[in-house]
């Protein structure tokens, strides 16, 4: 086994989102938290609230022997809708905002890379007529300081929560 890599990805309420990377093969490792913000130990109160500047996001650890930060982006961008700036489904606010957090310069240029590829698909109307004409809004930036989030938010659809944020 390779030396389990890290990524993180913002694409709105991280209940579902978690969810869709426990059951990817080569995902190893799965937490939800808080990055991208400007608050000491955020708490899903402060964040909702929306004064914090945090994305509700999951980082994973995984093995890319069995799975590659391509693939992984390719189920970012299938999991949600990047075209809606501050919003995913019912759920409204900066914090549920589409972004990647990037941990190295090969990441960057892949995520990049990959963005470029999926608005070329949707100019073309390749991909979701939802989003045809639609640009893009997710933000690839550099990782920053990611803040788990409370226990009961961990794995929160496996301990038999209801995933109703996600779309």
């Amino acid at each position: 086994m390779e030396k389990l890599q890290r990524a993180t990805f913002g694409a709105g309420c991280f209940w579902g989102i978690e969810e869709d990377y426990r059951r990817t093969k080569g995902v190893k490792n799965t937490l939800v938290g808080y990055e991208g913000g400007h608050f000491e130990n955020p708490t899903y109160e402060n964040v909702c609230g929306g004064k914090t500047g945090h994305a509700e996001v999951v980082q994973m650890e995984y093995d890319p022997s069995e799975v590659s930060y391509e693939e992984l982006l390719r189920v970012f961008w299938k999991i949600h809708d990047p075209t809606t700036l501050h919003r995913q489904g019912p759920d409204v606010g900066a914090q549920y905002r589409s972004i990647i957090f990037f941990h190295t310069p090969e990441e960057e240029t892949a995520a990049k890379k990959s963005k470029d590829e999926w608005q070329k698909k949707i100019d073309s109307g390749m991909k979701p007529t939802l989003w045809e004409g639609k640009k893009i809004v997710t933000e690839i930036v550099p990782t920053s300081t990611f803040w788990r989030a409370e226990e009961y938010h961990q794995q929160y659809i496996a301990k038999g929560g209801v995933a109703t944020c996600h779309i």
